[in-house]
């Protein structure tokens, strides 16, 4: 916000920090806004060895739900963002994967917070576990291509970082097509 002579009250600062902008749009009005200062994140399309996109059923309170989700978790400080990818996915998944490719990043509620989401493929998974003291409460299930985007475009993954997710990944990798013989 160059030049918008911006002025930040801290409202709230837990887990994460809610502060309150006032500053000069261009148009010349005063304008305040509330602004969660949240840390950066990782999103995983992850493929098991069956081909099969991994996705987690987990209770969220917001929500008031139970959500279908990519795995995802935050990134601790100093922690670089492939780092966390290979532990969200031991802690979430029990899987530690071999490949790690970045497909995409974008803000995930750029209206009212600064979370930026990085979202990764991970394939070549190995079984190693991690234990995190709410992996407890997720359930995996295992879909194919076509039955996510159902899940989709039925209403049932209702989760932003998933959908974008996978539609990128299915955007930027079509399925081979077999050989004409």
């Amino acid at each position: 916000m160059s030049n918008r002579n911006v002025t930040s009250e801290i409202l709230s600062d837990g887990h994460f920090q809610v502060r309150r902008d006032t500053f000069t749009a261009s148009s010349g009005v005063v304008k305040t806004r509330d602004v969660v200062e949240y840390p950066e994140a990782v999103a995983m399309v992850a493929i098991d060895p069956d081909g099969k996109l991994i996705l987690e059923k987990q209770y969220r309170h917001a929500a008031g739900r139970e959500l279908l989700e990519i795995p995802a978790g935050g990134i601790e400080p100093g922690e670089a963002p492939e780092a966390a990818v290979c532990r969200e996915m031991q802690e979430e998944t029990g899987y530690l994967p071999q490949t790690v490719q970045h497909l995409t990043s974008f803000y995930s509620a750029p209206g009212y917070s600064t979370e930026i989401l990085h979202v990764y493929l991970v394939k070549d998974l190995v079984e190693n576990p991690l234990t995190a003291e709410d992996s407890d409460e997720i359930t995996l299930l295992r879909v194919s291509r076509e039955e996510a985007l159902e899940l989709i475009t039925n209403g049932t993954i209702r989760d932003g970082k998933s959908i974008a997710g996978l539609l990128f990944y299915f955007n930027s990798y079509k399925p081979a097509k077999p050989r004409a013989q």
